[in-house]
């Protein structure tokens, strides 16, 4: 067991393992609330790669290195958003549809109905 200090190169380790053997691959994340300490530990059962911290900045990180690896789990890659001329923009319809529609739209807030609040009791 192996544990990176950089995490540019955990990353780049992590998925080149993954991409390696994808079949054989395991990603474990250990959180220690009492500590405040992430260990990400990645292993295909012959090479396993650590990655230590107790610091909230690599929560933006990690998040980015498991939507990575997701969509290579899923082998799904991101689709760009492109917008060619002269075809009207769909979002930009669907806010007129909305305002024309039916229903009436209520603003989102804690649920009505359901529970009921209890009778005080009465004094005697």
């Amino acid at each position: 067991m192996v544990y990176i200090a950089s995490w540019q190169e955990y990353q780049e380790a992590a998925e080149n393992l993954y991409i390696k053997s994808p079949n054989k691959t395991r990603y474990c994340v250990k959180w220690r609330s009492s500590e405040g300490k992430l260990v990400l530990k990645i292993t295909d059962d012959t090479t396993c790669i650590k990655f230590k911290t107790y610091s909230s900045i690599f929560l933006n990180r990690f998040e980015a290195l498991n939507l990575s690896l997701m969509q290579k789990m899923q082998n799904k890659r991101p689709t760009p958003i492109v917008h060619t001329p002269g075809v009207p923009d769909i979002s930009k319809d669907t806010d007129q549809t909305r305002s024309s529609s039916p229903f009436i739209v209520q603003p989102a807030g804690p649920a009505t109905g359901g529970v009921k609040k209890k009778k005080p009791k009465k004094k005697k």
